[in-house]
């Protein structure tokens, strides 16, 4: 058994905890001075961006099936944003908001085992259970003290 570290895939998800961990604050940033529209559009040339870097070759030959998934993953990945943008722009504290939205997964729980018949173990249930957990406590909204 290889250490974490030493796994590929272990640095690609801490690359991308790094990433998303950081944008959560430019989100905010961006949501205080323009529309959450506006933040989409950007955030549509931040992808663009990216293109120079990216293989095509992989593109040929793919199904109608598959160009469907890919669309309706990009389209619905953009809806998300949008509304994570809108509860930003609506005052949503971003230590609030983009922890909770990152709450995602669950629903990939659900439909991975519905879906794909995946059976996560005992231990993976109750991280199940603790990311739920959290959520709850984390979407409370407490009262601002008296005088502040």
């Amino acid at each position: 058994m290889n250490a974490l570290g030493t796994n590929t895939w272990f640095l690609y998800a801490m690359v991308t905890v790094a990433s998303w961990g950081a944008v959560g604050l430019l989100q905010k940033l961006s949501t205080n001075r323009i529309s959450s529209r506006s933040v989409l559009v950007w955030l549509f040339v931040g992808f663009l961006a990216l293109l120079p870097f990216l293989s095509f070759a992989q593109l040929s030959g793919l199904s109608p099936t598959l160009l469907f998934l890919g669309i309706l993953s990009g389209f619905l990945n953009a809806l998300g944003s949008w509304f994570l943008f809108l509860s930003l722009e609506s005052g949503a504290k971003a230590s609030v908001a983009v922890p909770l939205t990152g709450l995602f997964p669950l629903i990939t729980v659900v439909l991975g085992v519905s879906i794909l018949h995946e059976r996560p173990s005992a231990m993976e249930w109750v991280g199940v259970g603790c990311a739920l957990l959290g959520g709850i406590l984390l979407s409370r909204e407490t009262e601002p003290a008296a005088g502040s």
